[in-house]
C-alpha cells in the first residue's frame, strides 16, 4: 500500500508552457544590472509608472476562477449532455412534422437553460462580493515607501520584501536575502524547501528552475527574508504558462463522479428503452410515424433536463448561506464534500484555545522569575525581521516591554526561524561594545546546543544528570498548559561572520511560559461535530504535553499520543492502522500532516483540514476540504477551498450542516427523477404491448414532463429536516439504485390501475376513446409525479412532520390545479384531451391515498433496513 502523490506539475509536457527568457537574463546579471533591466530603482517604481505599467501589461492574475463572461456561462450551460439531446430531439421533432412536439421541447431547453445561466450569474456576483473580502497582498516598494499592495496590481520592475509565510507574487530575481528558504514543491514536486540567495549567477546551462537568484509565482517562503524585483506577471510566469493544465487537473469530487454516473446512467437506460418503445409500437399498431414521434417524447421524459439547474441553483444558494454562517466558499464544488466529511483534522492553536497568546512567566532554568530572561527574548523578537508569531507579538506586548530594555542594544545580524531548526536568533552590540549571539527556541532544539547554563549570574557546564534535572523542570511548565521556549546566549567576536553553524556551545539563560487558554466555545464545538457525525483529530506541531492538556480541558479523548517522530517511523500500512484509534497528534512536520490525511483517505474517510499556517500547505493540497481563516499567511488562503471569517470550529459545524442542506436538496431531484423513469419505463413498455393505440399521445408525455420539472424547479428552496443532516452525506450510487429498485415500480402499479379502469370501467379499449384514456393517464401521471416528491424528500410522515417549503407547496398545488384544469380548458382540444367523468376523480383520489401509503410504507421499511 503507498498513498498517492499530488500530481507534479513540472512534468506538464504541453507545448504552451514556458519559462520566460527574462529569468535567465536577470538571474546573470548584478543588482544594478537588474535595476536597469528592468527600468527601477532600489525605492522601488513610482505611483504614477506602477499605474501605466499595469495599464500595458494588465492585472498580476493567472487564472480567474469563478468569474465568467456570459457568453461561456451561456455555452456552458447549453453544452451539457442532456441539454444537448433535447435540442437534437427537438430538432427531429420539427423535421419529421411535429411541429408541437419540438415547440414544447424547445421550450423546455429554453427554461432549463435560462435558469441556469441567471442562476450561474447570481451566484458567479455573489461569489466574487465574497471573495472581495479576502486580502491577499504583498509588501511593495512605491516611491521608497513600502505599502500592502493587492498582488493583482503588482507589475513588471516592482521592488517587493518577502518574509515567512508570503507567497512569491510573481517570477522574481532576488536583490539581497538572507536565510531564506522557499518551498517550490508545487513546481517540482521537490518536499524540501531550498535556499536561494541575491547574487548574479554565471551561465550554466541549469534549468531556470535551479536558478538560485530566481523564484516564482505560485512558490511560498518558508524561512528567512528577502528583496526582489519581479520581472514577469500574470499569465507571462511560468505558473501562468501552465495555468490552463493546472485548472484541468482539479480532481473531481466523489458527487461530481456520482452526478456524472447518474447522468450517463439515465442516458444509456434511455438509449435502450427507446428502440424497445418505438419497435414496440411500430410492430403492433403499425403506425411507425406516430411510434417514432411517440419514442422520442419518451426519450424526453426520461431526461433528467433539470438537473444541472437543481444542482447550480442548491450550490450557489449553499454558498451564499453559508456565508452567512461565516464561511466564504472559494469553489463551489468543494460543498458537498464539506457535508459529507466525516474526519476534522485541526490545529491547536487559535482553533481550541483563544489565539490570545500572553506571556505568562520568564524565570531562569530553576522556574525562579529573572528580568534578564525577558530582556534577551525582548531582543530577539524586537530586532528579528521574519514573521512574527503570536510568541513574538505576545513578548512584544508584555507590560513590562519599553525602549529602555533595547537601549543601548543595536543588531548586528540574524538567523531566522525556519521548522527545521525550530529556533531563531540574532546578534546584538551590547552597550560595552561586545556581540552577544541570542537564541531563541523549542527547549528540545535548544538543549542539545547548549553546553552551559546560567543561573544567578554564575556559568556552570551542563553535564547529562545536571540537563536532566533541567529538562525535568522545563517539562513541568508544559505540563501545567505552557508553551515553552527557551533562551540561550553566546559571546562572539566583533567582526565574526555567522551561519547556522554558530547557534552551538550555548549558555541557557532560562526560559520564557506562554498560555493560550482554551476557547469558551470549543467544548460544545467539538461535542456538536460529534453529534453530527464529525471525528476531530488535533495535527499539531506543538508540544505534546500542553496538547494533551488543552485537549482534555475541552473534552477530547487525549489516549495515545502520536508523535512525529513516530509517524517518521511507521509505513503506510502501520500508519493507516493507527489513525483510525489516535485523535490527538504531535511534533509534526508539514510532511507527516500530509501523511496522516493520505491514510485516513485511503481508509475511506472525506477528511477536512483547517489550517492557516505555512507549515500547514501541503495538508491543505491533499485534503478533500482545506479550509482556512481570513487571518491566514497568503499560501494557506490560497490553498484553501473555503475560508472562515472567525476561526471557530462552531462556525465550521454550521458550515457542515449547510453542505448537507445542498446535498440532501440535489438528492430529492435524483430519486425522483431515477425513480420516476424507471416506473415509466415499465408502464410505457406494458401499455404499448397490449393497447391498440399509443398509451399517451408525444405532445402529451412533452407537456407531462415541462409541467413537472415546472414543479421541481423550487427544490434549492426546500426545507431539510435535522435528522437528514445529523450525519456525513458522502454520494453513493448502491443507495440510489436501490431506492429506484424498489421505489419506481410502486409508480407502476399504479399506473396499472389507472389502466385497468380506463380501459373497464370507462370502456376505452375502443381505439376512439384513446384520447379519454390518455388524459386519464396524464392527469394520474402527473398529479402522482408531482405530489409523491413530498413523500420522498423528508425520512419523516410527509405533511404531519415534515413539511416542504412554501414554494415547494406552491409549485405542488398549482401543477395540480393545472393537470385537473386542462382536460376542461381551451387548450384540451391542441393537445388531445378531452373532459373526464365525474367518477374518475373519487378513483382518482383513492389512488392517490394507496401510492402515498406505499411509497411511505416501502421508504420506511429501506430506512429500517439502513439502506437509505
Amino acid at each position: 500500500m503507498h498513498f498517492p502523490q499530488k500530481p507534479n506539475l513540472a512534468k506538464a509536457t504541453d507545448q504552451s508552457i514556458h519559462f520566460p527568457p527574462i529569468l535567465a537574463e536577470a538571474a546573470m546579471l548584478d543588482s544594478n544590472g537588474v535595476f536597469t533591466r528592468m527600468g527601477t530603482t532600489a525605492q522601488g517604481l513610482s505611483a504614477g509608472e506602477a499605474a501605466r505599467r499595469l495599464r500595458e501589461t494588465g492585472s498580476n492574475v493567472v487564472a480567474e476562477s469563478g468569474h465568467h463572461g456570459w457568453f461561456w456561462r451561456l455555452a456552458t450551460a447549453m453544452g451539457n449532455p442532456l441539454v444537448i439531446l433535447l435540442i437534437v430531439l427537438s430538432a427531429v421533432s420539427f423535421a419529421t412534422g411535429d411541429p408541437r412536439a419540438g415547440s414544447v421541447m424547445a421550450v423546455m431547453v429554453i427554461l432549463g437553460v435560462l435558469l441556469r445561466f441567471v442562476q450561474e450569474t447570481r451566484a458567479d456576483s455573489a461569489a466574487e462580493q465574497l471573495k472581495a473580502m479576502i486580502n491577499v497582498t504583498a509588501t511593495v516598494l512605491r516611491d521608497g515607501r513600502a505599502l500592502e499592495t493587492p498582488l493583482s496590481q503588482l507589475v513588471p520592475g516592482d521592488v517587493v520584501n518577502l518574509s515567512a509565510g508570503d507567497m512569491i507574487p510573481a517570477d522574481v530575481r532576488l536583490i539581497a536575502a538572507k536565510d531564506l528558504f522557499v518551498s517550490q514543491g508545487t513546481l517540482t514536486g521537490e518536499s524540501l524547501p531550498v535556499e536561494k540567495f541575491g547574487h548574479a549567477e554565471p551561465q550554466s546551462g541549469l534549468s531556470p528552475l535551479e536558478l538560485k537568484g530566481i523564484c516564482f509565482l505560485g512558490t511560498s517562503v518558508e524561512s528567512g527574508a528577502a528583496t526582489a524585483v519581479i520581472l514577469a506577471t500574470g499569465a507571462r510566469t511560468y505558473f501562468g504558462s501552465m495555468a490552463g493544465s493546472i485548472a484541468s487537473e482539479v480532481a473531481p469530487t466523489n458527487f461530481d463522479r456520482g452526478v456524472k454516473q447518474f447522468t450517463w446512467l439515465m442516458i444509456r437506460f434511455m438509449m435502450v428503452m427507446v428502440p424497445l418503445v418505438l419497435l414496440i409500437n411500430g410492430l403492433t399498431k403499425h403506425n411507425w410515424h406516430e411510434a417514432f414521434l411517440f419514442s422520442i417524447a419518451v426519450a424526453v421524459g426520461m431526461t433528467p433536463e433539470m438537473l444541472p439547474m437543481i444542482i447550480s441553483v442548491c450550490l450557489s444558494k449553499g454558498a451564499l448561506a453559508m456565508s452567512r454562517k461565516k464561511v466564504i466558499v472559494k469553489r463551489l464544488s468543494a460543498i458537498q464534500n464539506f457535508g459529507a466529511m466525516d474526519v476534522l483534522c485541526t490545529d491547536k492553536t487559535g482553533t481550541l484555545t483563544m489565539d490570545q497568546v500572553i506571556l505568562q512567566r520568564h524565570c531562569d532554568v530553576m522556574r525562579q522569575e529573572n528580568s534578564e530572561v525577558f530582556r534577551d527574548a525582548y531582543l530577539i523578537a524586537h530586532f528579528q525581521t521574519g514573521l512574527k508569531n503570536l510568541l513574538d507579538r505576545a513578548i512584544l506586548d508584555h507590560p513590562d516591554a519599553n525602549d529602555k530594555i533595547i537601549s543601548g542594544f543595536s543588531k548586528v545580524d540574524e538567523i531566522p526561524f525556519d521548522f527545521a531548526r525550530r529556533m531563531m536568533s540574532v546578534v546584538v552590540r551590547k552597550p560595552d561594545g561586545e556581540h552577544q549571539l541570542l537564541t531563541k527556541g523549542a527547549p528540545e532544539a535548544v538543549f542539545p546546543r547548549c553546553e552551559f547554563f546560567d543561573l544567578n549570574g554564575r556559568i556552570s557546564p551542563m553535564d547529562p544528570a545536571r540537563a536532566a534535572e533541567l529538562i525535568h523542570h522545563y517539562q513541568e511548565l508544559s505540563a501545567e498548559g505552557f508553551r515553552v521556549l527557551a533562551v540561550a546566549h553566546k559571546h562572539l567576536e566583533a567582526g565574526e561572520f555567522i551561519s547556522k553553524d554558530d547557534e552551538c556551545g550555548l549558555t541557557l539563560k532560562g526560559y520564557v511560559a506562554f498560555l493560550d487558554p482554551p476557547k469558551d466555545s470549543a467544548a460544545g464545538a467539538l461535542a456538536a461535530l460529534r453529534d453530527h457525525g464529525v471525528t476531530v483529530k488535533v495535527l499539531t506541531g506543538d508540544n505534546d504535553l500542553v496538547t494533551r492538556k488543552v485537549c482534555r480541558e475541552v473534552g477530547l479523548n487525549a489516549g495515545a499520543i502520536l508523535l512525529g517522530g513516530m509517524v517518521e517511523s511507521m509505513s503506510d500500512a502501520e500508519l493507516a492502522q493507527a489513525v483510525e484509534t489516535t485523535h490527538i497528534f504531535a511534533r509534526l512536520s508539514p510532511a507527516h500532516k500530509q501523511r496522516i490525511i493520505l491514510a485516513l483517505q485511503h481508509n475511506g474517510h472525506v477528511v477536512g483540514f483547517m489550517g492557516d499556517g505555512i507549515n500547514d500547505a501541503p495538508a491543505l493540497h491533499v485534503a478533500d476540504v482545506s479550509i482556512s481563516v481570513d487571518s491566514a499567511v497568503d499560501i494557506a488562503k490560497a490553498a484553501a477551498s473555503m475560508i472562515l471569517l472567525e476561526k471557530d470550529l462552531m462556525v465550521l459545524d454550521d458550515g457542515v450542516i449547510e453542505g448537507r442542506k445542498v446535498f440532501v436538496n440535489i438528492l430529492k431531484y435524483v430519486r425522483m427523477g431515477a425513480s420516476s423513469s424507471f416506473g415509466n419505463m415499465f408502464s410505457m413498455l406494458g401499455a404499448s404491448m397490449f393497447l391498440p393505440f399509443v398509451p399517451m399521445a408525444p405532445i402529451q408525455v412533452l407537456t407531462n414532463n415541462l409541467l413537472y420539472d415546472f414543479s421541481q424547479v423550487p427544490i434549492p428552496t426546500d426545507t431539510v429536516d435535522p435528522d437528514q443532516t445529523s450525519a456525513p452525506r458522502p454520494w453513493h450510487i448502491g443507495d440510489i439504485r436501490r431506492f429506484v429498485l424498489f421505489i419506481g415500480p410502486i409508480s407502476s402499479i399504479f399506473d396499472y390501475t389507472t389502466f385497468f379502469v380506463m380501459l373497464y370501467v370507462f370502456g376505452c379499449w375502443d381505439p376512439a376513446r384513446a384520447p379519454l384514456f390518455q388524459t386519464g393517464w396524464f392527469v394520474e401521471s402527473l398529479i402522482t409525479q408531482t405530489l409523491i416528491v413530498h413523500v420522498i424528500r423528508t425520512d419523516r410522515i410527509p405533511f404531519f412532520q415534515g413539511c416542504a417549503s412554501w414554494q415547494l407547496t406552491v409549485t405542488t398545488a398549482v401543477i395540480i390545479g393545472i393537470a385537473a384544469w386542462l382536460p376542461f380548458s381551451p387548450f384540451a382540444p391542441v393537445l388531445g384531451f378531452t373532459a373526464l367523468p365525474p367518477l374518475y376523480w373519487p378513483i382518482l383520489l383513492v389512488t392517490l391515498f394507496c401510492y402515498i401509503f406505499l411509497t411511505q410504507a416501502m421508504k420506511m421499511w429501506l430506512i429500517r433496513k439502513a439502506w437509505l
